[in-house]
């Protein structure tokens, strides 16, 4: 029973942390508005990431492209992993570190976002997709532990959760991914919850 309440106890403690975080918390808002501006525009949010964090990409994906909170018209978001039959090719003919970059190139266009999810900071198939995304003209925003690892030094917004225990970091990227979503519906559609 100790082992659940300190579990539970220290999720709260990472998100206390990210509370008290006024310049964390002012870079969660400026990505909710870099996501709406790209919408807005007819641009796109693709999300990357990898094991845990890939389910919390197409999670997030499918609370834009789908609804949130209400009916609403859909969004232009989907995560760049789930076509198996492209993942497969790819990773088997030009490597694994490049099926992000690869589809992104194909599917991406200036002034798209693209949201990439790793609490290492360091997984190389999403820093191949930010090179392609500064090359086109792609928005970044990058939620990470609390280092930011390699993702920081590409620009774009990090969100950097303080925290280096995988589970409490994915856990506080969730609650950040569904902030700016509901942030983005509210701004595109008005407060009908």
């Amino acid at each position: 029973m100790n082992r659940i309440q300190e579990s539970i106890e220290e999720s709260i403690a990472v998100k206390e942390k990210i509370l008290s975080d006024g310049a964390l918390m002012q870079r969660v808002d400026e990505a909710a508005r870099l996501i709406e501006q790209s919408l807005r525009a007819g641009g796109k949010i693709h999300f990357c990431g990898n094991g845990g964090s890939a389910a919390d990409a197409q999670h997030l994906a499918a609370e834009l492209s789908g609804r949130f909170y209400f009916d609403r018209p859909p969004l232009n978001a989907e995560a760049l992993h789930c076509n198996t039959s492209y993942l497969t090719a790819v990773g088997n003919d030009y490597g694994y570190e490049y099926i992000f970059a690869r589809l992104l190139r194909g599917t991406a266009r200036r002034g798209d976002v693209l949201v990439g999810i790793s609490t290492s900071g360091n997984s190389r198939n999403i820093l191949e997709a930010y090179k392609v995304a500064q090359e086109m003209g792609v928005g970044i925003v990058s939620l990470t532990g609390t280092t930011g690892g390699k993702m920081k030094d590409f620009g774009g917004l990090l969100l950097n959760v303080p925290s280096t225990d995988t589970p409490r970091i994915q856990e506080s990227h969730i609650m950040l991914g569904h902030i700016i979503c509901e942030l983005v519906e509210t701004a595109m559609f008005g407060d009908k919850k």
